[in-house]
């Protein structure tokens, strides 16, 4: 048998027969989801290619993420199309305060081993942490799963990511992958799925995974997929899959290119405007004064993510000149941290704990900076206007490098405090 990457198993499994690198192929979608930034246009053009009726609701769902609750009258005539339609096609919708939609869609028990999963929306790659190939789309091509189904994907070829050594007391995943765009580049893989290996997956845990997957797409991959384990398959029962397969690393699969990473050189990362591939490691930055940082994010809005935060914020109060705002990336977690006596302690430092949901992260709303201010976020993206205000500064770090810096009021290191 052929020696194969995880893209190619995942395909394998869908046209049933052997995959070609490069080649097109139409296949059947597992899962398709759209977001408010996104949909409306989708619902569109599903009436503009001749669309009646949805052919799979059960495999479609719709989020109110992005803009949530509405800010304008704008955004509010959007997500009304947006329910109307769910209703009248029978579909999944996601309403205001349900959170992220790429955490909605694996907690849903929505995406799995094997699966392709389709998005309107970029960081669709999220889902690679539970083995599946999941990646972005446009609305259009989401109109067109709703009609048919299907979608055409050109098979990408893939780099093996190797993850080695022992992760070091104050950094996390995120500095791993931030680590990882410097080394790549922002389009260094461009078109490519990137598939992760190593004896650090044994120490991520889920939530820490699927920060890896989530940032693919910041160096131009396809997609950012995990071998299953069974921390995953543990993960997946928890959430509704019982029907799991093994995936697992081929070493001698025809890898277009191999990365090797010893993170257990590594220290806190921070990506400085206004690149995501602009990354240094917190021993080279100086004293950089921070006005406003942020907790959450499809990235980083994770329990494990507050847990960390809450960690280094608890019993302390951030400074008077920082303003912290904190989102969970969905209602169940946020109902989680609350039982854990997190959000009463991020609150009690000072932090304003906003609905689940994208928060300040694409600038609609609930935190667009001023101008020339400096934000800290636990996001993945920091491009000019990103947070709404073209005029501002945002640098990328774990949370507790967040939770940390709003601490001093400076880019701090959060080994500090720990």
């Amino acid at each position: 048998m052929p020696h194969k990457t995880l893209t190619e198993k995942i395909f394998e499994s869908h046209i049933n027969r052997e995959p070609r690198i490069g080649e097109v192929v139409v296949v059947d979608v597992d899962f398709a989801m759209g977001q408010d930034g996104t949909s409306p246009l989708a619902i569109q053009k599903f009436y503009d290619m001749g669309g009646k009726k949805v052919l799979r609701p059960d495999r479609i769902a719709l989020v109110i993420d992005h803009g949530a609750p509405s800010p304008t009258e704008g955004f509010a005539n959007l997500h009304k199309l947006m329910r109307d339609f769910s209703y009248e096609q029978g579909i999944r919708l996601f309403d205001i305060g349900s959170g992220v939609c790429h955490q909605l869609i694996p907690e849903s028990g929505f995406a799995g081993p094997y699966d392709i999963v389709v998005g309107a929306d970029s960081h669709t790659c999220t889902y690679g942490a539970v083995g599946a190939f999941s990646t972005g789309i446009g609305s259009s091509e989401l109109a067109a799963v709703m009609i048919s189904g299907k979608l055409w994907f050109k098979i990408p070829p893939a780099i093996r990511v190797i993850l080695s050594g022992k992760i070091p007391s104050g950094v996390y995943s995120k500095d791993i992958v931030l680590y990882l765009a410097k080394t790549l580049t922002a389009d260094g893989a461009t078109y490519k799925a990137l598939e992760f290996d190593g004896d650090v997956i044994n120490q991520l845990s889920m939530d820490a995974r699927f920060t890896v997957s989530n940032m693919a797409v910041e160096v131009g991959a396809k997609a950012g997929i995990f071998p299953v384990d069974e921390k995953t398959k543990v993960w997946l029962r928890e959430h509704g899959r019982d029907n799991m397969c093994d995936l697992s690393i081929d070493p001698l699969a025809n890898y277009e290119s191999t990365v090797e990473i010893d993170v257990s050189k590594l220290e806190p990362q921070i990506a400085l405007p206004h690149r995501v591939d602009n990354v240094m490691s917190i021993s080279e930055i100086g004293d950089i004064p921070i006005q406003e940082g942020y907790i959450g994010t499809c990235t980083n809005g994770r329990l494990e993510d507050m847990e960390i935060a809450t960690s280094i914020l608890d019993g302390k109060k951030i400074h008077p000149r920082v303003r912290l705002i904190v989102a969970c990336a969905s209602k169940s977690i946020y109902l989680e941290a609350m039982k854990k006596g997190l959000i009463e302690k991020l609150v009690e430092a000072g932090a304003t704990v906003i609905p689940p949901g994208c928060g300040p992260c694409v600038g609609t709303h609930a935190g667009v900076p001023s101008d020339g201010e400096n934000v800290i976020s636990t996001a993945n993206r920091n491009f000019k206007g990103r947070m709404g205000n073209n005029k501002a500064f945002i640098y990328l770090s774990s949370p507790a490098t967040v939770a940390a810096s709003c601490l001093t009021g400076k880019i701090t290191d959060p080994r500090r405090f720990l």
